[in-house]
């Protein structure tokens, strides 16, 4: 599928190029197409790239495969075609091209691939294209060389892209092995309080969505029952839904659960018993494949205990790859916006290289570029998505971040989550089963 969601302008002076040679050497047509793609290698990174034009001496072709989310590659401005090329070194069998546009983004364009860079043959065409992220799978095209050809701009810059990334199977390699992959569906903010009975009423829609899926297990990062959380409540509600696939689900508590009148998170942890609180705290760790997963109370991120144990859990794990999730978010471009409360443990994760951070409160989807706790792009940090829109009445984008990648508001969905053993992707999954937007392919540090 080609999941397109329209960037945001924040530069009106930059000029991106559709940009999408990426990688892939030699002949010419038919790879395999039985296999994989989602578990096939990124071949471009690093490797040699050339443009057809550059807007200046800082937005050159090599930005766009250098993996680092916050430089880009740009055209010259205001002309047609345009086009962006990368050198794979060798032949491979291409079967994905991934394009994340800035702002100037190709309205039309085709991905192209070559055996000697002079003959081309065209593997994707895009005739409506809106910016985002323009993810082309299923590909089935072999050769060295790999590029995106822009035929017609989608605004009056040029075109410029923040990466283009080639998978494959490089010539005389064998496919990776899939061992260790799985898939988790992920949510926060959840259950109204309704039922299937009302026709606005969400959670029953993306609880039906997340079933579809039907992964590994469920994240929840909170407000997992509104409006404070009672047992009846989770009852009535929840359990009518989510409450489905209870025994596959790892929640986390939000705010809202600490408003139950019998108790803070008294009737979260009613409900949920020791699914929630398998060490008898609300906070706890997990593994699956090379995966560490740890849910944590962000209602107590000022106890010494829950802070303690995080670090020790952080010290114990040997697995390669460390996701946390919780219930308020560091960054947010909505209504609550960034909360400070979670910045000391964000210093923890990140000196401990973590991946992934997972958290809801506001009621939107995010994702950011990797950055660290001060909120600084760099390629070593941590990528944060915000899934707030599990059921819960959306709340509007109101400041936009400096790292925000992508924000959609108003439409109800899941985080689909694919890990591999060294690897994390996702998609963000309307009710209506469309794929409203795509994550990169992030490497585990």
């Amino acid at each position: 599928m080609r999941p397109h969601a329209s960037a945001p302008p924040h530069r009106p002076v930059l000029t991106l190029l559709l940009a999408a040679v990426l990688l892939v050497t030699g002949g010419l047509l038919l790879a395999s197409p039985g296999r994989a793609d989602a578990a096939d290698p990124l071949l471009s990174r690093g490797k040699p790239a050339t443009s057809s034009s550059d807007e200046d001496s800082t937005l050159t072709p090599d930005k766009a495969f250098d993996g680092n989310p916050a430089t880009r590659w740009a055209s010259a401005e205001g002309s047609d075609p345009q086009w962006l090329r990368v050198d794979l070194g060798t032949t491979a069998s291409v079967s994905r091209v991934r394009l994340s546009w800035e702002v100037a983004y190709a309205k039309a364009y085709r991905v192209e691939i070559s055996a000697d860079g002079v003959t081309w043959t065209t593997l994707a065409t895009e005739t409506a294209g809106n910016g985002g992220t323009d993810d082309w799978t299923g590909l089935t095209g072999k050769g060295r060389h790999l590029r995106v050809y822009g035929t017609a701009r989608g605004t009056s810059y040029g075109y410029s892209l923040w990466e283009m990334e080639v998978y494959g199977i490089a010539d005389g390699t064998t496919p990776p092995p899939t061992t260790g992959a799985f898939t988790a569906v992920a949510a926060g903010d959840i259950a109204a309080q309704c039922t299937a009975s009302s026709s606005s009423c969400a959670h029953p829609k993306t609880a039906a969505q997340a079933q579809r899926i039907n992964p590994k297990f469920y994240l929840t990062m909170g407000d997992n029952q509104y409006d404070d959380a009672r047992l009846s409540d989770f009852r009535n509600y929840y359990d009518k839904t989510w409450g489905a696939f209870k025994a596959k689900t790892r929640p986390a508590p939000g705010n809202h659960e600490t408003y139950d009148p019998a108790g803070s998170l008294a009737g979260y942890k009613s409900y949920f018993g020791a699914i929630a609180y398998p060490a008898g705290k609300p906070y706890y760790s997990y593994d699956e494949g090379n995966w560490h997963f740890i849910a944590l109370d962000s209602n107590s991120f000022d106890d010494p205990a829950q802070i303690q144990w995080l670090k020790d859990d952080l010290a114990r794990t040997t697995k390669g790859c460390v996701a946390a999730y919780f219930h308020h978010p560091l960054y947010s471009s909505g209504g609550h916006g960034n909360d400070p409360v979670s910045k000391p443990v964000w210093r923890i994760l990140y000196a401990a290289k973590a991946d992934l951070v997972l958290n809801g409160h506001d009621h939107h989807y995010e994702r950011f570029a990797p950055q660290d706790p001060d909120g600084r792009a760099t390629s070593d940090g941590i990528v944060e998505i915000v899934g707030g829109m599990g059921g819960a009445e959306p709340y509007p984008i109101e400041t936009v971040q400096p790292n925000s990648q992508k924000r959609i508001s108003g439409t109800y969905g899941v985080l689909k989550l694919d890990f591999t053993d060294t690897t994390y992707t996702w998609q963000y999954v309307g009710t209506d089963g469309q794929v409203k937007d795509a994550g990169p392919t992030y490497t585990c540090h």
